[in-house]
């Protein structure tokens, strides 16, 4: 009967003729040709060519060659219990073996490097596969025995079907079989492959089908588990997590792979783990801390550490200006404190001819400036005053500042509260004096025409508003007789008024 080719690793399964026996003499041709060195009558199959040079350069003799034995008998059932596969084998029957049953085939699961740990089917074909290897304990790796389907399957890890002459040792000749890889959901790598092996007379091109959905069924199997695995981790290790406040950090598996994370976004699926260290690099650079748990990793990513800028601290308002820096209290020249308020009003800084005309007008000399600034910057160092242009670089507390923000919001009692004197009230700088008056006025009518009694009261007690009469007259007028500032406020007012007269 004429069947559809198998879609398999690399090329396309041998088709079926309507005369199995012509088919299998012509697989035999092939592989004495390409044996002996002769001209084939027809080329193999891509995947089956290139089995043969792996196998042959592996050593393997395409004649009377066994597969070495791995386990004795008595080891493998220790062997068996401890490999992952061995928590999937009973799905595996269930599918399997009342099929190999019926089709006279037998049922092999290998481990990762070919070795056979299971074989189930009907007795009389398991009578016939003993002699030439095909049980367990047996390694069935292309290196150990040459093209086969199971050695084939996990050498390119995908789906194979090896039909008669196709296997590189003339033993098999008389065998076909299908393979596929399983592969383990956590990390990705083949776990052991599943196989059926017949007789020729038995073939059946659903094998290499049925095979392959046998090993997706059994990756679901380990799928299922591995997620139940981790729900169990996360119920034993989320406070891990919640404990860290904020601070990035991952719940990691046993194998590194990452199951929750705060907050979420740049987190690899897995991380490199390995036992004994404290720190991993991400693919992205950055370092983390792992700790291990009773199961699993916590991994920390700690926040770097930013530098925090110098603070500098002007007290502008009056006549004897003051700095800190740092806590350090700064010796000040009067040019030198206007430089500082200018630089501190002109956060994006200033050229040398920018503040030699806001210091000097238009008569003034940036040279001069510079020797000034540079004089300057030596007191306070480079990182606090930068150059070109010259400007702040620190966290900087000025009074004046205050004032003015809390102008620029609205809180006229805060502003009042600070702005207890005039900006460097001994500077004839044009634009300290410009700065300075346009505060005061500013500030003088928030708290005329706000109405807070405290704000009017505060600007009636600081320099600028000691001697200013329309204040201690509204002040009079508004505050109750039975308040005590209304006392105060009266004496004020008489004798401001007896200064006019």
């Amino acid at each position: 009967m004429n069947v559809k080719p198998i879609a398999t690793a690399g090329s396309i399964a041998p088709r079926l003729s309507s005369d199995p026996v012509a088919q299998f003499k012509l697989l035999q041709q092939v592989h004495e040709a390409t044996m002996s060195g002769g001209r084939p009558p027809t080329s193999p199959r891509q995947v089956i060519s290139e089995s043969w040079r792996r196998s042959l350069a592996a050593h393997v003799d395409p004649e009377e060659y066994l597969p070495p034995v791995v386990y004795a008998t008595d080891e493998v059932e220790d062997v068996r219990a401890a490999h992952p596969l061995h928590a999937v084998l009973a799905p595996l029957r269930e599918l399997l073996v009342s099929i190999a049953d019926e089709s006279q085939h037998i049922t092999i699961v290998t481990d990762a490097g070919g070795t056979i740990l299971w074989r189930e089917g009907p007795s009389e074909l398991c009578r016939q596969a003993d002699p030439v290897g095909l049980y367990e304990g047996t390694a069935w790796s292309e290196a150990a025995i040459g093209t086969n389907a199971m050695g084939t399957a996990l050498a390119v890890d995908a789906p194979v079907q090896i039909y008669s002459a196709e296997h590189l040792v003339r033993t098999y000749h008389a065998w076909t079989c299908a393979a596929a890889p399983i592969h383990d959901p956590d990390t990705g790598e083949v776990l052991g492959a599943i196989d059926i092996s017949g007789r020729l007379d038995t073939l059946h091109p659903a094998m290499v089908s049925l095979v392959n959905a046998t090993a997706q069924l059994a990756e679901g199997h380990l799928r299922m588990r591995m997620e139940q695995r981790d729900e169990r981790l996360l119920a034993r290790n989320m406070p891990h997590l919640q404990r860290l406040r904020g601070e990035p950090g991952a719940l990691l598996t046993p194998t590194g792979r990452v199951i929750a994370a705060e907050p979420l976004g740049r987190w690899p699926r897995r991380v490199a783990v390995v036992p004994g260290t404290d720190r991993v690099q991400l693919d992205d650079g950055r370092e983390g801390l792992l700790e291990p748990l009773a199961e699993g990793y916590l991994l920390r990513l700690p926040r770097p550490r930013v530098a925090r800028a110098p603070r500098l601290r002007l007290s502008f308002l009056g006549a004897s200006p003051a700095a800190e820096l740092e806590g350090r209290e700064l010796p000040l020249t009067l040019r030198r404190a206007e430089i500082l308020a200018l630089l501190a009003l002109h956060p994006p800084g200033l050229t040398a001819e920018q503040l030699a005309l806001h210091l000097y007008g238009e008569d003034g000399n940036p040279t001069t400036v510079r020797a000034e600034i540079h004089r300057l910057r030596g007191q306070l160092g480079d990182t606090v005053m930068r150059a070109k242009p010259y400007r702040l670089c620190a966290e900087v507390e000025a009074d004046f500042l205050t004032v003015r923000s809390a102008l620029a919001t609205g809180d006229v009692a805060a502003a009042a509260a600070a702005g207890t004197a005039p900006l460097l009230a001994r500077s004839e700088s044009p634009a300290i004096r410009a700065e300075r008056d346009q505060q005061v006025g500013a500030l003088r009518a928030a708290v005329l025409d706000h109405g807070d009694l405290g704000a009017l009261w505060s600007f009636a007690g600081s320099e600028p508003g000691r001697d200013d009469l329309e204040v201690h007259e509204r002040l009079a007028a508004a505050l109750p007789a039975s308040d005590p500032r209304h006392a105060v406020a009266v004496a004020r007012l008489s004798w401001l008024l007896s200064e006019d007269d």
